[in-house]
């Protein structure tokens, strides 16, 4: 399963950014593209996802509202 490897990597990758204290507009590039790994990993998985797509509907907004502004990760 390629696409939860890819997930997990960007996860530990994040990780690894925050504890060099990585400005928040490299993170927030970062949680964008896991955004789009997580994606992947749900269309890979098929049916019976309905809750986790909500959550990634949820995130998209979020991200899709935070455009243009300066994002803080904590």
């Amino acid at each position: 399963m390629d696409e939860a490897a890819r997930v997990l990597e960007r996860l530990e990758r994040i990780d690894a950014l925050r504890a060099e204290g990585a400005a928040s507009p490299v993170l927030l590039v970062e949680v964008r593209e896991l955004l789009s790994d997580a994606e992947s990993w749900i269309r890979a998985e098929g049916g019976g996802t309905e809750g986790a797509e909500r959550a990634l509907g949820r995130c998209r907004a979020a991200l899709e509202g935070g455009r243009g502004a300066e994002a803080t990760v904590a």
